[in-house]
């Protein structure tokens, strides 16, 4: 049985691993990612196809997730689709779960799915 759509998926660590208000936590991402803008495209190589990056809290691993990040930017115009995968937290799940949330959360908007 497939559970009812919810409509939002609340943040669940805002305020915790990164900021919870809007203008610092775009301020902190636009630092994150100027400073590794610089060595990001160094090698010259166009966008990846994929990216792996860590997802703990930005003290711990937001200059390094920035600079996967920041190999994107030479398709921000061309990507259309983003498929993000991650491991639950919080039960055991026996192969792959997806959120019935139509949006997620962030202080910075809500992003539909």
């Amino acid at each position: 049985m497939v559970p009812a759509p919810i409509p939002i998926r609340e943040a669940a660590v805002a305020g915790q691993f990164y900021p919870g208000v809007a203008g610092d936590l775009d301020a902190t991402v636009r630092g994150l990612l100027a400073d590794a803008d610089a060595t990001a495209t160094a090698d010259g190589a166009g966008a990846p196809k994929a990216i792996i990056a860590p997802h703990a809290g930005y003290i711990y691993s937001g200059a390094l997730a920035a600079r996967a990040y920041a190999r994107l930017a030479p398709a921000a115009e061309t990507i259309t689709r983003v498929v993000l995968l991650g491991p639950c937290h919080r039960v055991a799940v026996r192969g792959l779960a997806l959120s019935s949330a139509e949006a997620f959360r962030t202080p910075l908007g809500d992003i539909p799915l």
